[in-house]
């Protein structure tokens, strides 16, 4: 698709003698949101019918054409330039107007190659239909290479290590059998006063520990009485837990944390998975906060997998619940990768259960000693994000987000350090009781 700037030209002028809101009459635009990451951007057009589009990329300059066809241009499409953020990974800018009449073109110039998917979704929850944009860079940075140099960078301890390590598995192309390898995130320093400094390496066994915030982008998870939005402060809990991962040892192996994601943007629950695995997490955690239909139910609580039926009622309907971020959140299902798809499996194995179940009941102790309990003991249902088959695996339920008391413990930074104490404490506890070991990891 060739686009020339006198088009452009006769649109703009046509745009400008007409106004934006006498151009078309059919859909409406309800919303535009934008949600920037480095694994990809992600754009939202939320309308009031079903939106049909054409889309071709255009190499070189990198530019990506999307024609919809029934679109009104309201005011919200002239808002829509100022969506796109400079520091936007993958977009450099949006333009837009009436390719023809019942048609509107919008152009996404790129920073880089992409590879788009574009697809729709229908009604669920408070969205209208929704028209989705992903836009993953063709060329993604490899993990163990960013992480490498990452932590170089900033004059990490186990930089000079990975380097000599790792970095010659990495050239020869035997990473699988490499010691596990954490985030891509660039953790901030903890506080000095309250976490020791991080220990010289003594050991060539690297612990990683998958720190999963829950939800994020499209998907806000429960929201409070008094608005406060899950993703918000899951993530604000899980960057706390990692500045102390980063900082703490067990019995001289260092710890490091890897992130499912840092910033506010959705991760399909298979793809949070299969990130933990590509890293070779020895732990996965999933940080939540809980709702339920009234605002008296309070308390922490940490979950594991289930093969079979859930312990109760209640451990069934919340795996029920969180099992429905892919809906909210957006996934693209016609994507149809046999490797991600295995994910959804459920291929754990009785070991990983037995071994999740002991990681919950020492973080769920150590939660106890910091606040209420909403269940003394470790509940177990089929959450679609515990099933890895080889990581031990808990969901963490911080508070009752529905609970107008717990949510103002939730947006508090006291609570939100507590929590994260409590729950590293736990995963130090783990480890002095369940050494980790060598071990050979399937792929």
């Amino acid at each position: 698709m060739k686009i020339q700037r006198r088009d452009w030209l006769q649109v703009s002028s046509l745009a400008l003698l007409l106004g934006w809101a006498d151009i078309s009459k059919g859909a409406s635009l309800l919303a535009v949101r934008v949600w920037p990451a480095l694994d990809y951007t992600r754009v939202t057009l939320e309308s009031d019918v079903a939106l049909k589009t054409k889309y071709t990329f255009v190499p070189s300059p990198p530019r990506l054409a999307i024609d919809i066809e029934g679109l009104e241009l309201n005011p919200a499409i002239k808002e829509w330039v100022g969506k796109i953020k400079p520091d936007d990974p993958n977009i450099t800018g949006v333009r837009v107007a009436q390719n023809s009449p019942g048609v509107v073109r919008m152009v996404f110039d790129l920073k880089l190659a992409v590879q788009p998917q574009v697809f729709a979704l229908t009604p669920v929850g408070t969205y209208q239909h929704r028209l989705v944009l992903d836009l993953y860079p063709s060329t993604p940075a490899d993990p163990l290479e960013s992480w490498i140099a990452e932590r170089t960078q900033n004059n990490d301890p186990l930089g000079d290590w990975l380097n000599k390590q790792v970095q010659p598995k990495l050239n020869s192309g035997t990473t699988a059998s490499s010691p596990p390898t954490p985030s891509l995130g660039n953790p901030t320093p903890a506080s000095p006063s309250a976490i020791p400094e991080a220990p010289t390496p003594v050991t060539d066994r690297l612990i990683v520990v998958a720190i999963d915030p829950g939800h994020g982008g499209e998907d806000p998870g429960a929201v409070g009485p008094n608005g406060t939005k899950e993703k918000d402060v899951v993530l604000q809990i899980a960057l706390k837990i990692r500045d102390r991962i980063n900082a703490s040892s067990v019995k001289g192996s260092p710890m490091r944390a890897y992130l499912t994601r840092d910033a506010d943007y959705f991760v399909p629950l298979h793809v949070r998975v299969q990130k933990a695995r590509k890293v070779q997490a020895d732990l996965f955690v999933s940080v939540h906060a809980d709702a339920f239909f009234t605002p008296n139910a309070k308390g922490a609580s940490v979950f594991a997998l289930s093969h079979g039926a859930a312990t109760s009622s209640a451990a069934r309907w919340m795996a029920s619940q969180e099992n429905k971020a892919d809906l909210i959140g957006g996934m693209n299902l016609g994507v149809k990768d046999s490797q991600l798809q295995q994910a959804l499996l459920d291929m754990s194995t009785s070991a990983q259960i037995k071994d999740s179940l002991n990681l919950g009941g020492a973080i769920l102790h150590e939660i106890g000693s910091v606040g209420k309990l909403h269940k003394p003991r470790v509940e177990q249902a089929g959450f679609a994000v515990l099933k890895a088959p080889d990581i031990p695996s808990v969901l963490v339920e911080t508070a009752f987000i529905s609970n107008p008391d717990e949510e103002a413990k939730l947006s508090d930074p006291n609570y939100q350090n507590n929590i994260a104490d409590a729950l590293v404490k736990g995963l130090q506890k783990y480890f002095e009781r369940n050494p980790p070991l060598a071990r050979k990891r399937s792929t």
